[in-house]
């Protein structure tokens, strides 16, 4: 008897499994073709593809659409298998409030739109737009699971895809809203209809194979953040890659390099009147578009070397005057000060000024800083305004890396006798810096862009063809003392930007110097991207040297 039991138990387990490997199989399946129409809608979206781009002869709406059509019907066709029982899965007695009312918002838009456009209902369509949300969102929140979910959300992709295939939105179509001055051609619409079907595919075909129930429900939310996730990369990987494609080409244009033999001078010793002259091979590198200024007479490539070099002036000033202080702030706040309405008022001036526009700052900063600073646009009044703005951000992150620090910490080095400054300097600091790095990279992101408040302190040309000549002379022993002179600093002296000048060229006119915008917007977001990787870099030692 026992024997015949255990038989039977695992055939029952083995039918089981074959049923749960099938729909497993057709439904991560589904997923597959949705995740896939999805990254083919964005780069519909972007351009990359176009919608009406042709493979075979075959358009890439055409395909969308084919697939969509085919994801929609087999999720209606796994809910009703799963619903007649011929799969094993475990569905809940209803699609649940947030499914309901999520699936009845997309009927809403669809009935909205059907009421509008296709009926003609101008006053009437948010009856439309209501009923259909009513139902669509009512089969999911009465029925059980595994039907109404997958009734509800299949139909809603079916639709969409077969809106697609069908040509109803295709070549010509265009959708000009009633009320509103725009116009959404057919390139622009058909990807946007297939990312929002695919995105909701993804997350049925999911449950699915999660079987329904809590674990469908968690892999369905999973797919779904995860694919919003790699959409928001993809856009910003997107946005990247458009740059870089416009930009490449006008900045890299003109690169020379080669190798020279032959004499060629390496230095000047200190109280020694001749050049020292070493015979031998110079690798020599010219990129004009990084090299140069711009070239107001027209001969040869522009380039943009002024607006580099004040864009790395600005930013190393303002790092400079915002950190210390800022770091030092949140540490009185954070060590020393008691908590009350002094730090509570201090806090809410700081999310404050982090969150003031920038023009703001830059009128500050001609009010105040320009006409105590020699009354003229000036490196240091902008290094002083972007230090400004970014000081809250430095402060704000730097009390939170100081409050994630354990107390145990502080506990341990006080019970060793150690002082409470020492304990800060040695113990407390150090273990925040990697905060403290991860607020200033964030500013720096912001404040590296800015245009409005450089426009207002510190430029003048907005073409210049010199590098503004900060520091003047050099390192060199003298006969007097201290015996060494050091180069002169000159800060007051107006200078260009790369924000400031990507901005000029858009406020003269794109036409011809449209290329000259691209390649300065990606000089700008390397130079961006180089700060970041700088860092990140110093963010992986400091949390390297303390774990070990």
């Amino acid at each position: 008897m026992s024997l015949g039991t255990d038989a039977t138990t695992d055939s029952a387990r083995a039918i089981v499994t074959g049923d749960s490997s099938t729909r497993e199989l057709l439904s991560g399946g589904l997923v597959a073709i949705s995740f896939a129409s999805f990254v083919f809608s964005l780069l519909a979206v972007a351009q990359y593809v176009p919608a009406d781009a042709t493979v075979g002869g075959v358009t890439l709406a055409t395909v969308l659409g084919g697939a969509l059509a085919v994801v929609g019907l087999g999720v209606v066709v796994l809910g009703a298998a799963s619903y007649a029982g011929a799969f094993e899965t475990e569905p809940g007695h209803t699609g649940g409030l947030v499914s309901a009312a999520f699936v009845g918002a997309l009927w809403f838009a669809v009935g909205g739109l059907i009421g509008a456009q296709t009926l003609g209902l101008s006053a009437l369509w948010p009856v439309v737009a209501l009923a259909a949300g009513g139902v669509g969102g009512g089969v999911a929140l009465f029925a059980r699971e595994d039907l109404g979910v997958t009734l509800s959300t299949g139909l809603f992709v079916l639709l969409s895809g077969l809106v697609v295939l069908t040509g109803l939105v295709g070549p010509g179509w265009q959708w000009s809203p009633e009320g509103f001055s725009i116009t959404v051609p057919a390139v622009v619409g058909i990807p946007v209809i297939t990312l929002f079907a695919a995105l909701v595919g993804a997350w049925t075909a999911a449950r699915v194979y999660g079987g329904f129930g809590p674990q469908g429900r968690q892999l369905g939310a999973h797919m779904l953040i995860g694919t919003n996730a790699a959409g928001m990369l993809a856009l910003l990987g997107s946005i990247v890659g458009f740059i870089l494609v416009r930009g490449f080409s006008p900045m890299t244009e003109g690169i020379e390099y080669g190798l020279f033999w032959g004499p060629w001078t390496w230095f000047n010793p200190p109280l020694v009147d001749t050049w020292v002259v070493v015979e031998g091979p110079i690798v020599w590198f010219y990129w004009p578009f990084v090299m140069e200024g711009y070239s107001t007479l027209g001969a040869g490539i522009d380039g943009v070397l002024p607006a580099i070099v004040g864009t790395v002036w600005l930013v190393a000033g303002a790092i400079a005057f915002a950190v210390p202080l800022g770091v030092g702030a949140a540490v009185f706040l954070t060590e020393y000060a008691e908590e009350g309405r002094f730090t509570f008022l201090v806090e809410i001036s700081t999310n404050g000024l982090w969150s003031t526009p920038s023009i703001v700052y830059g009128l500050f900063g001609l009010a105040f800083l320009v006409p105590r600073l020699g009354n003229t646009n000036s490196i240091l009044a902008g290094q002083l305004v972007l230090g400004f703005m970014l000081l809250p951000l430095v402060v704000i992150t730097s009390r939170e890396s100081l409050k994630s620090v354990p107390d145990e910490y502080r506990d341990a080095s006080a019970a060793l006798g150690v002082s409470k400054w020492e304990t800060i300097k040695s113990v407390v600091l150090p273990a925040s810096l990697p905060g403290v790095i991860t607020g200033v990279i964030l500013g720096v992101g912001r404040i590296a862009g800015e245009t409005a408040p450089i426009l207002l302190v510190t430029t003048s040309s907005p073409f210049p063809s010199e590098v503004a000549g900060v520091i003047e002379g050099g390192f060199r022993f003298t006969s007097a003392f201290p015996f060494v002179a050091v180069p002169d600093v000159n800060l007051i002296q107006s200078s260009s930007a790369l924000p400031y000048q990507l901005f000029a060229v858009i406020g003269a006119g794109l036409g011809e110097n449209l290329d000259f915008a691209w390649g300065t917007a990606l000089v700008l977001l390397l130079v961006v991207m180089s700060f970041y990787a700088v860092g990140v870099t110093s963010r992986i030692y400091f949390r390297r040297k303390l774990d070990q």
